[in-house]
């Protein structure tokens, strides 16, 4: 998720008038947008925005919709990508070969920007259930978002405002190494002001949080990469 707790979006639409519809009603809805008409960018703006979901034109420029699905489906890093592919084509066909490439939702042309909406916050309750969860938990630390507090193994843990945002990007992909620049722009809401130094000081913090007094550690360090949350972690 986006800072704030914002789902992010990437959409690819080359029919500007629709990508701007889209881009309205997705925003009222509390998503951040970002979109292109191009294929190739779009492959480019996935490491830059790290979407919590990608809507998907058919019929683009460049680099087709769908071998932009297929593309992502074959990279590791969004092969659980919750991909919507949108098409003005009916024919049953093009909707599994769509399907078959690894689209998770199939949409016809034209659409209500309301059913559009509903089947994507289907599409992420299913494959990120995190984003509508009201608590997050792993190996015995339980964030509870609605009051914001945090417990490990039954116990309160106590954590700044920044450790609590921290701890709960970390909790939403636990076992997933971040580096520290891409802990800055998720965790920090002004992060271009920030030192990547900052990073580790804040981690340091969260680690003698979570601790509660033993040589437990949480957070993995891992060398020249960033961190991790992970329960076989050492510093």
């Amino acid at each position: 998720m986006g800072k704030n707790g914002t789902k992010r979006l990437l959409l690819v639409e080359d029919d500007r008038a629709l990508a701007e519809l889209v881009k309205y009603h997705f925003g009222r809805e509390g998503f951040t947008v970002t979109s292109t008409a191009v294929g190739d960018e779009a492959l480019i703006l996935i490491d830059e925005v790290k979407p919590d979901l990608v809507i998907l034109d058919w019929m683009i420029e460049g680099i087709s919709g769908i071998e932009v699905c297929r593309r992502l489906r074959r990279s590791p890093a969004t092969a659980n990508l919750p991909i919507m592919m949108l098409t003005a084509r009916g024919e049953e066909d093009d909707r599994v070969r769509g399907l078959e490439t690894g689209a998770d939702d199939f949409v016809t042309k034209p659409f209500s920007p309301k059913e559009l909406i509903a089947r994507a916050n289907a599409l992420l309750r299913r494959s990120r259930p995190h984003l509508s969860a009201k608590k997050l938990a792993y190996h015995g630390i339980e964030m509870d978002l609605v009051a914001h507090r945090v417990r490990r193994d039954g116990k309160p843990v106590a954590l700044g405002p920044t450790e609590y945002r921290l701890l709960r990007h970390l909790l939403e992909n636990p076992q997933r190494v971040y580096s520290r620049q891409q802990l800055l722009e998720a965790v920090w809401p002004h992060s271009e002001e920030i030192e990547l130094r900052t990073v580790d000081v804040h981690v340091r913090r969260l680690r003698l949080a979570l601790a509660l007094g033993e040589e437990f550690d949480f957070i993995r360090t891992v060398r020249s990469e960033g961190y991790s949350l992970d329960a076989d972690g050492s510093a």
